[in-house]
């Protein structure tokens, strides 16, 4: 990056060209079984984030160690207790382990590396404590981008009392984005939506039996609500919509900032 910059200074190449090889440089190959775009964060504001699911925890440690080295920060999901086994066997120097064991999540960080908070808010409700898991995963994710994340949980329709409070405490605090959570026949994203004027993502998650078991009940009934300003990720997709909902919530928030400037 150094050399890309330097020759940017010179007048040896162009801004086109530079930005060109920086993307190039973004990719960090790790032997022949990973890929890193260790560049992902500074292009889209989302940060590399590594799936756990099918790696041994030897790959595990050597995709942390690279990842760690190059941006500071290391964010697993779907992440195996063998995994964090080893990992925290092999925690580098002046680096911190932060385990969210309900997500699955593991997050590492350099002493130096500091979340830019954004001014970004998101609200997230679920239909049932079944739920938790996976609007663990996305507010995980949304606080690692910089946004602050206002949770509810077990507040879905078989008590449809207990939602309304939470909704408007929601509202109060203008949050810019809500992510609902619901397995089973996915109701709650619906009534909210109706109630709301604010972008509404909903999971589905695969807590469910019978006929429409997994979450396929609940994905359908979400694709096909007559609710509108609903997007739906795909069954169990957390990371997902944390992801989406921070997006959101950090461009509202710099198209605040710039109002007020």
């Amino acid at each position: 990056m150094k050399e890309v910059l330097d020759k940017l200074s010179n007048g040896e190449i162009s801004v086109e060209q530079a930005e060109k090889l920086l993307r190039i440089h973004s990719i960090e190959e790790i032997g022949n079984m990973a890929k890193i775009d260790t560049g992902r964060e500074t292009r889209k504001g989302i940060p590399e984030i590594i799936l756990g699911e099918g790696k041994t925890p030897q790959n595990i440690l050597e995709i942390t160690r690279k990842v760690l080295k190059t941006t500071g920060r290391v964010i697993i999901s779907r992440v195996q207790k063998n995994q964090i086994s080893i990992i925290k066997k092999n925690i580098p120097d002046n680096t911190s382990l932060h385990i969210n064991s309900k997500a699955n999540i593991i997050v590492l960080r350099k002493d130096n590396f500091k979340i830019k908070k954004t001014g970004g808010k998101v609200g997230i409700l679920t239909a049932g404590s079944s739920d938790i898991p996976i609007a663990e995963e996305a507010k995980v994710i949304a606080e690692e981008m910089g946004c602050e994340v206002i949770s509810t949980y077990d507040v879905g329709v078989a008590g449809i009392h207990r939602l309304f409070p939470r909704l408007k405490e929601m509202i109060e605090k203008n949050v810019d984005v809500i992510v609902a959570v619901a397995g089973r026949e996915g109701a709650l994203p619906s009534v909210i939506a109706g109630m709301i004027d604010v972008p509404l993502i909903a999971i589905p998650t695969s807590v469910g039996y019978g006929l429409g078991e997994k979450g396929i009940g609940a994905l359908i009934a979400m694709l096909q609500s007559c609710s509108l300003g609903i997007a739906v990720v795909n069954i169990d997709g957390g990371v997902s919509a944390g992801t989406i909902a921070a997006l959101i919530a950090n461009r509202v928030s710099k198209a605040r900032k710039r109002r007020k400037t």
